[in-house]
C-alpha cells in the first residue's frame, strides 16, 4: 500500500467571517494531479475542552444547556473554549467552576477529539475530573445550567435519553466506560 502525501496548497483565502468562525477556501493539488476547492470552518486555533466530572459518591455530572443549533436543551458535559494564554487543564478547571461550581484536583486525559475534520479545523481535549470541591467562577452562560447526577452504575440510562445526542458527549461517555473498567473504578 502506498503512503498518501497531503495535497499541495495552491492558494487559500478567507471568504466569510463571524465573531466565532472564519470560512476558508482552499485550492489544493493532489498527488495525482487533480485540483479541488474545499471550504472549511476555521476556529480560533486555541482548542476546546470537555470535562467528565466524577464525584466521590460515584456519580457522573452532566449539564443541560440550551443548544441553538437544535433549538432545544441538550444533555452533555461541561465544555468550553480554551482562553488565550490558558492551558487545556486550566481551561477545564475554569469551565468546571463556571458551569457547575466545582473545581477538581485530579485530571486524566481521556481522549482528543475532532469534529467533522473535512470541514472544521478544531480539536477538543476530553478529561475525567475527580477530587471535586466547591468553587464558583462567573461564567458566560445566559442562564444557570441544570446539573444532572447519574450513578456510575446507571450510565446506560443516559444513552436512551432524547436530549443526549451530541456526538462528542456520546463518544466521550463510551470512552469513559472503557476507562472506568481499565482503571477498576467501581460502577
Amino acid at each position: 500500500m502506498s503512503k498518501h502525501h497531503p495535497p499541495r496548497l495552491v492558494d487559500s483565502a478567507i471568504t466569510a467571517e463571524s465573531r466565532y468562525f472564519k470560512i476558508e477556501e482552499l485550492h489544493l493539488e493532489f498527488s495525482n494531479g487533480e485540483y479541488r476547492t474545499y471550504e472549511r470552518l476555521v476556529g480560533s486555533g486555541r482548542g476546546a475542552v470537555m470535562v467528565l466530572p466524577i464525584t466521590e459518591q460515584g456519580e457522573l455530572l452532566l449539564v443541560s444547556e440550551y443548544a441553538a443549533g437544535t433549538e432545544r436543551y441538550e444533555l452533555g458535559f461541561v465544555k468550553g473554549l480554551i482562553d488565550p494564554g490558558e492551558t487545556a487543564l486550566v481551561a477545564a478547571n475554569r469551565e468546571l467552576q463556571e458551569e457547575i461550581g466545582l473545581i477538581a484536583s485530579e485530571f486524566q486525559l481521556l481522549t482528543e477529539l475532532s469534529v467533522a475534520p473535512s470541514y472544521f479545523s478544531s480539536h477538543m481535549s476530553v478529561y475525567v475530573a475527580q477530587g471535586l470541591r466547591p468553587s464558583i467562577l462567573p461564567g458566560d452562560e445566559p442562564e444557570p445550567l441544570h446539573m444532572i447526577k447519574v450513578s456510575l452504575q446507571d450510565l446506560d440510562s443516559v444513552y436512551s435519553r432524547e436530549d443526549f445526542s451530541e456526538a462528542r458527549s456520546v463518544a466521550s461517555l463510551l470512552l469513559l466506560e472503557k476507562w472506568l473498567k481499565k482503571n477498576k473504578v467501581d460502577c
